[in-house]
């Protein structure tokens, strides 16, 4: 990561190169994905959460404990399951006779970063139960208002929509995550290096975190700061306006889907060394923030299908 004149006045050189460090580190932990790393950086440092839709056994919670762990920051693992209560998520107020009140025990989700593993096996009640909390980073119980730990990061996965047990997340739930990725299937040098290695649980458990929670708050306020110019935000309406009347789409992007796309391209111009965003943040991002967005007709080939095609359809100028 080389940083410009212009970035150093934004971030301090020490607390990018340990931003590379860690980047090196996780990348150490999770074998030949550089890409995802990448973005699930982007996530983090945007501000937003991260979808991880794949097949089980692919490195996903990995991904999260190697996150939490090099960052220094508080984590807690949900497994969603079909009779989860919204309750065990959020936490509950029991009445306490000393107090002679109620006293409010918070859930595993009150921490740095929560991975909420299989969430479409939950019913969406309980998946509703994190949508405040993810677009508020607070929740609400019984009436009363609880902030959740800063920074608050939270990585989903989801199996296939078509294994047994799933419920699909509705598009309100969709849309608080600013990224959605697959992990896939290692290449061949990668999978032999993990198949002759040492447990990955057991070198996570041994990692030492590169940043801390400070960091990461600093690293976040950072990214408000890239800029981004008119000629940038005229090439971000282009494509949410060629979204709403692309073929086989029948719900384009929101306004909002256009805030999630420049924020992730800030925080990517940043984790390039720059103070400043080009169209290539905005394209490395687009059909990560805008496949699981667009609502596409059954015979297009899938929102990701069509991210592409946008893409490849609209001008930088």
């Amino acid at each position: 990561m080389h940083a410009s004149p212009k970035t150093a006045a934004i971030v301090p050189a020490p607390a990018l190169q340990a931003l590379a460090a860690a980047i090196e580190q996780v990348n150490a932990l999770v074998l030949g994905k550089p890409r995802e790393v990448r973005l699930a950086f982007t996530a983090l440092l945007a501000g937003g959460h991260l979808l991880v839709e794949d097949l089980p056994g692919l490195g996903k919670t990995t991904l999260a404990r190697a996150l939490a762990a090099t960052l220094g920051l508080e984590f807690q693992r949900m497994q969603f399951t079909a009779d989860l209560l919204p309750s065990d998520i959020l936490g509950v107020s029991v009445y306490d006779q000393n107090d002679r009140g109620f006293r409010f025990h918070p859930g595993p989700l009150f921490t740095q970063l929560l991975l909420a593993d299989e969430i479409n096996r939950a019913p969406p009640r309980t998946q509703s139960a994190l949508l405040e909390a993810m677009a508020e980073h607070q929740v609400s119980v019984d009436g009363i208002s609880h902030r959740l730990p800063a920074p608050f990061f939270v990585i989903a996965t989801q199996n296939p929509v078509d294994l047994s047990g799933t419920f699909p997340l509705p598009d309100s739930q969709m849309d608080r995550f600013l990224l959605r990725i697959s992990m896939g299937y290692p290449d061949s040098e990668a999978e032999r290096a993990m198949l002759a290695g040492r447990d990955r649980r057991l070198m996570i458990n041994e990692t030492l975190p590169r940043l801390g929670a400070e960091d990461v708050l600093a690293l976040q306020k950072a990214v408000e700061n890239v800029h981004a110019s008119d000629a940038l935000l005229d090439y971000v309406q282009r494509l949410l306006a060629a979204s709403r009347r692309q073929p086989g789409v029948r719900v384009g992007l929101s306004p909002r889907a256009g805030l999630a796309l420049l924020r992730g391209a800030r925080a990517h111009a940043l984790l390039q060394g720059r103070a400043h965003v080009l169209p290539d943040d905005v394209q490395a991002l687009f059909v990560a923030v805008a496949a699981h967005r667009l609502v596409v007709e059954a015979e297009s080939g899938g929102g990701g299908a069509a991210a592409q095609a946008l893409l490849a359809a609209v001008a930088v100028d």
